[in-house]
């Protein structure tokens, strides 16, 4: 009688160890994900590009400031409790970068379609749309700028950065103007100031640190319907799970809620003002 039971009581025995191994399986998988890896380095890498007053970096010692740098390094010391480290990017490889995995963060992208065919997004931080700065003592623009086609005209130079939402939507735009694509910050508004461009297309709060810098010629013209209205938010890889997601946008919803966003942003444009003087 006992060989004859003890071959059922194996039986047994294997099918309750497997079945606890199937159902650890779903545990072990929770504990994977991006801000498991994250945590598992003790850092959080953030990719950036320059773009005031959303991202700003000192020249000399090269520290990063600005809202989403702020935001970024918050996130990584509050909620993951890591290091934090800022990896110099540009536009042109801002969503490459992330996809190849030199960083885990893009820090302020336009969440766009495009994008999103290869990258997640979280929740909005801050709301976006492009507007145009311009000098309003050029004499080859109308002295009153009502639309897009008074500006769409062969003998204008508009300039954007390279790559940028802003780049996107008035390449879909214009038809006649030419578009000058420079890679930086710094080099679209050099050649704004030194008359290569006529006009400058950016978001609407940086252009607005533009001619609050530069009061006695710059003004600014933005189009109605609002044009390439979206958000901008922090960019992750294709491949981040759900809840790792949930947990970034839970950060953001708390920050927005206690009004530490608006300070940031505040913040930001005087910063930027500061440093334009």
């Amino acid at each position: 009688m006992i060989q004859v039971i003890q071959p059922w009581r194996q039986a047994l025995a294997t099918v309750a160890v497997l079945g606890a191994l199937v159902l650890g399986a779903p545990a072990q998988a929770a504990q994977d994900g991006t801000w498991a890896e994250v945590r598992q380095a003790g850092v959080l890498r953030c990719g950036a590009a320059v773009s005031p007053p959303y991202v700003m970096r000192d020249p000399k010692s090269g520290e990063y400031s600005g809202v989403f740098p702020t935001l970024c390094r918050q996130f990584g010391e509050e909620v993951l409790k890591v290091k934090v480290e800022f990896v110099d990017s540009n536009w042109d490889s801002i969503v490459a970068g992330l996809q190849s995995q030199k960083w885990d963060v893009s820090v302020s992208l336009n969440d766009t379609p495009q994008r999103r065919q290869a990258i997640a997004f979280t929740e909005p931080a801050v709301d976006y749309s492009i507007n145009f700065t311009y000098n309003q003592n050029n004499p080859k623009l109308p002295r009153q700028i009502n639309s897009l086609a008074d500006i769409d005209k062969p003998a204008l130079n508009i300039v954007v950065m390279s790559g940028t939402a802003a780049d996107k939507a008035i390449s879909a735009e214009f038809k006649q103007a030419r578009i000058m694509r420079l890679p930086g910050f710094d080099e679209t508004r050099l050649a704004l100031m030194s008359k290569r461009a006529d006009l400058l297309a950016d978001d609407n709060m940086t252009n607005q640190l533009l001619t609050a810098a530069h009061g006695d010629w710059a003004t600014t013209f933005t189009p109605m319907p609002m044009l390439g209205k979206q958000g901008i938010a922090f960019g992750l890889r294709k491949e981040t799970p759900a809840a790792d997601i949930d947990e970034f946008n839970a950060f953001i919803a708390r920050k927005k809620a206690d009004g530490a966003i608006d300070g940031l942003v505040q913040a930001s444009i005087k910063a930027s003002l500061a440093q334009a003087r």
